[in-house]
């Protein structure tokens, strides 16, 4: 591979795992180099600490959107925490740490196993087999952004929609950024009547408690990086999940059985699947260097979660799932004032969701060879598209 490609190498996986050319580029050129059209150039960062070091100096790299836009992008800006530097960040975050604290979170555990049970029961009457996928990781998380945002139930179809198109590249780049475009003018259309008649959700409660000091398109913004970061990514998870632990019997026996060992399957399988395959794009502010590059001012870092979180550096045997390895912080979430404000919100869906299936359909099995699951394919957030299973 050559300076002058963009690859998307970045976006590639062979079943659960990156393909290899992935690790042999963090293995020999660890801060590769790629231009896009245009003639930019994109740096890829792939080592653990190459990434985790981006991600947490916001020193030397910048989320601002204005960056994007420098670089011929044609998306209005969408808002929210992602593309948004400090202090604008940190006023903007402050808003909603207090709505994402363990003890406001468990106000909604009642609920996420109200809408699990609801989706059990609904697969149980449907009857084997069925795509895991429609029946339950898809419909499970949506609804559960939806409870904690407080979107209208005659809306959620829209919503569920909405939030997969824009993470699915086969149809393209430019399907994906219609799909934002069209979310954003949903969302915004959302945060306006939450305006004028606040419900019991995350946006009702943010303009009744700060009003004033927040506009539309920030509550826009909220809601959209809670339906990316809360909704496609928390299907792909549960999804995956599911698959590998039908294909490793021994370990689904005992998240089966629930305790204290869910915890730590979830958050391994969080580092092994890696959903969201690359953090936010990042810009240096300053000429730099990183993993032995020099990169100019105002040139884009992508930093590979995925090639991260499979660093050998960070212990033996990192392309397998163990869930009692002792290792540094996965990345899946991000790192930095960025990680994902909703990661306990995810742990917490995965913890309740797998137990209650595999307990309520002991003998879950695949209604196809592994072989024929379909994966997508050059997806920002990675999953499948399917998941045929029998009971």
């Amino acid at each position: 591979m050559s300076e002058n490609e963009f690859p998307l190498v970045q976006f590639m996986r062979e079943g659960f795992d990156p393909v290899a050319e992935l690790a042999r580029i963090r293995t020999e050129q660890p801060v590769f180099p790629m231009q896009i059209p245009g003639g930019q150039t994109v740096w890829l960062a792939t080592r653990y600490e190459d990434v985790r070091a981006v991600l947490g100096d916001t020193g030397r790299f910048s989320n601002d959107f204005g960056n994007v836009i420098g670089m011929g992008a044609t998306q209005d800006d969408p808002g929210g925490l992602g593309f948004r530097d400090p202090p604008e960040h940190t006023r903007l975050r402050r808003y909603l740490t207090p709505e994402f604290t363990m003890r406001r979170l468990r106000r909604l555990e009642p609920r996420i196993e109200a809408i699990v049970e609801e989706h059990l029961d609904a697969m149980e009457r449907k009857g084997s087999p069925v795509d895991l996928v429609e029946m339950f990781a898809l419909p499970i998380p949506s609804l559960v952004v939806c409870e904690l945002l407080g979107v209208p139930y005659d809306e959620r179809s829209d919503f569920l929609r909405l939030s997969t198109d824009r993470f699915d590249f086969s149809a393209g780049p430019e399907a994906s950024l219609d799909a934002v475009n069209e979310s954003m003018a949903f969302l915004t259309e959302l945060a306006v009547r939450e305006r004028k008649n606040p419900g019991e959700g995350l946006l009702g409660q943010l303009v009744r408690d700060h009003g004033d000091e927040i506009s539309d398109k920030e509550l826009a913004g909220f809601a959209d990086g809670l339906l990316t970061g809360g909704h496609d990514t928390s299907t792909s998870m549960l999804a995956l999940g599911t698959l590998w632990l039908l294909e490793n019997p021994d370990e689904l026996a005992k998240v089966r059985e629930g305790g204290e060992h869910v915890s730590k399957v979830v958050e391994e399988l969080l580092r092994y699947m890696t959903v969201v395959q690359v953090a936010f794009p990042r810009f240096a502010r300053e000429d730099l260097e990183l993993g032995g590059q020099r990169i100019a001012k105002g040139e884009m870092v992508l930093c590979s979660l995925t090639a991260a979180n499979r660093d050998p550096s960070l212990g033996a045997d990192m392309d397998r799932v163990n869930p009692l390895r002792e290792a540094p912080s996965h990345l899946a979430f991000g790192h930095g004032i960025h990680r994902c404000i909703g990661a306990p919100l995810a742990q917490m869906e995965m913890r309740i969701a797998y137990p209650a299936l595999l307990r309520r359909f002991p003998s879950l099995r695949l209604a196809v060879p592994y072989d024929e699951v379909p994966f997508r394919e050059l997806a920002i957030v990675y999953g499948v598209k399917e998941l045929p299973v029998a009971f």
